[in-house]
């Protein structure tokens, strides 16, 4: 057998040995960094390439993942997109006339289902041995190698973006059911002939930042509450979680004043989000025998109310900044309105009021102001017609957010328990 035989069957023995032993360490599954310090090695002392770069596309997204021998000088005027991309079998850049490529002298793409996923460029040391490159004598091997390497490492992102996909998809599974738990349902609307409390809910995605709430806290009191939480998914759906059960506990506190509501509320926000979100809330207390509302809007949209007899339209903007948002709440005006006769009232979510259609940005905000305008509408009527006129369906490509309408109506009834009420009202003030 005659030497170059000799030494032709020696380097199929270490090309077996070397894939062999790499398909071990992708069997083992070593880390991303050990597999590359393992193609570095074999390249520069096994094979004397003495200068190569390795770029790959991880998440769509080109990079350097590999650099021997090379300073950034050596690479800095090539362009990913113009310079490579292009290039689809092994390249000879050698005199080609451009300085780009000027210390590598082959360009070297990977495949994976006909698609380019690395290159590897590739030079040798500046010598005077006489002699075939080491980077031309190897250039099938090493495409194969690096080919084998290459689709490991891709795999293995796909496997852990599969993993976090799944992840969040099961985050959002459970913060919907969160969310589906603290949703009152219709039928825990107080049933009292006073006041009709009607509201709509749609999510834009699984999982949403908004929050409506009402309750009966006495025989003569009830309250209503609609609030957006910043962010979306888990986080957001707890804090919301805890935010209801807070709000609820506080209502239910005797003796305690509707500034100190708010105060707690924010200082319970800034203690569960640690700054990473905040609450736009509005809140209010009406007193059916009194016909007095009592509220706070704390940086949320201003809800409309329309009076039936007036036909005058108001926005109830008295309040405080959004709970979280600063760590001592500023002077909190408590807004107080007595209603005299029959009076519906809108409360509702950015969703609605980002709503545009036909380049109209406020298209949703003039639809709501229109349906509270139509005295002929109740309060159910209403949020119907607006449901209709904005085409308000999971299907409708013009919402991007949640949309939440909360309406509430103050029905002027003088009943004789109301009457004998206000007689004795009257008298105690005489």
């Amino acid at each position: 057998m005659t030497k170059s035989s000799i030494e032709r069957l020696r380097f199929c023995n270490f090309k077996i040995r070397t894939l062999l032993n790499i398909t071990q360490a992708i069997n083992q599954n070593l880390p991303t960094d050990e597999l590359l310090d393992t193609f570095k090695n074999i390249l520069s002392i096994e094979l004397n390439i003495g200068r190569f770069l390795l770029y790959s596309c991880l998440e769509s997204e080109w990079s350097i993942m590999l650099k021997y021998g090379v300073n950034e000088k050596d690479y800095q005027k090539i362009d990913i997109e113009k310079d490579l991309l292009t290039i689809k079998s092994i390249e000879i850049t050698i005199g080609e006339g451009t300085d780009k490529f000027e210390v590598f002298d082959f360009v070297i793409p990977i495949f994976k289902d006909d698609n380019v996923i690395a290159y590897v460029l590739m030079g040798d040391i500046d010598n005077e041995e006489i002699g075939i490159s080491p980077s031309l004598r190897h250039l099938q091997f090493i495409q194969t190698l690096t080919n084998i390497i290459m689709v490991a490492i891709q795999n293995r992102e796909l496997v852990k973006e599969s993993f976090k996909q799944e992840r969040i998809k099961k985050e959002l599974e459970m913060a919907a059911n969160i969310q589906a738990m603290i949703v009152p349902s219709i039928e825990s609307v107080p049933k009292l002939d006073e006041i009709c409390i009607q509201p709509f809910y749609m999510s834009h995605f699984e999982v949403g930042g908004d929050l409506y709430d009402y309750g009966q806290l006495t025989k003569s009191e009830v309250y209503f509450c609609i609030a957006d939480v910043s962010g979306k998914g888990m986080s957001a759906a707890m804090i919301m979680s805890n935010f209801q059960a807070n709000l609820r506990a506080q209502l239910r506190t005797k003796d305690i004043s509707f500034k100190n509501i708010v105060i707690n509320l924010n200082n319970n926000v800034l203690k569960v989000s640690k700054g990473e979100h905040f609450v736009t809330m509005f809140l209010a207390k009406y007193n059916i025998y009194s016909q007095r509302l009592m509220y706070v809007n704390a940086g949320h949209l201003p809800p409309i109310m329309y009076d039936y007899k007036s036909k005058n339209q108001e926005f109830l903007t008295d309040g405080c900044p959004g709970l979280g948002m600063l760590d001592k709440m500023p002077d909190i005006k408590i807004g107080k309105i007595k209603l005299k006769n029959k009076t519906k009232m809108m409360c509702f979510t950015d969703g609605l009021s980002e709503y545009s259609i036909d380049k109209k940005p406020d298209y949703g905000l003039a639809i709501l102001k229109e349906a509270m305008q139509k005295k002929e509408l109740d309060i159910k009527s209403t949020i119907d017609w607006i449901i209709k006129e904005l085409d308000l369906n999971k299907s409708n490509k013009n919402i991007n957010d949640d949309i939440t309408l909360l309406g509430v109506q103050f029905n002027s009834i003088e009943s004789p328990l109301l009457n004998k009420i206000k007689k004795h009202s009257k008298h105690l003030e005489q």
